[in-house]
């Protein structure tokens, strides 16, 4: 099963990672990649650079950051191959002893048979 981690830190937005944050992240992340357990892995950049498109009543607006309610801000996401809920909650346990504070949303992703997939 795979699985879409989204994470929200609480730390402030734009506060760069030091040194050893950087090496243990890059560590667990290329344990995870040749694990097969993490399948892709992005951080997001500052919301100032992003925007946020709304349609609403048939009306679109968008709006552009940067965003003030930094307790829902994205910081990056993740997508992890799982056997279970319960084990890629464990992997998202162990990110976040390493991201430091945050929250991470754990959501299985819907699996479409291979005969269904659309060919690019």
């Amino acid at each position: 099963m795979r699985f879409l981690c989204v994470y929200k830190p609480s730390k402030p937005e734009g506060g760069p990672p030091t040194q050893k944050e950087m090496d243990e992240m890059g560590k667990y992340m290329e344990e995870s990649f040749k694990s097969g357990v993490l399948l892709s892995a992005e951080g997001c950049m500052p919301t100032a650079l992003g925007a946020r498109v709304r349609l609403a009543g048939g009306k679109v607006t968008v709006t552009d950051g940067p965003f003030t309610e930094s307790k829902e801000l994205i910081g990056g996401f993740a997508i992890i191959q799982a056997a279970s809920k319960k084990e890629a909650i464990e992997h998202t346990k162990a990110f976040l002893k390493i991201a430091g504070d945050g929250e991470t949303e754990v959501r299985q992703l819907h699996e479409t048979p291979a005969s269904d997939t659309v060919k690019r």
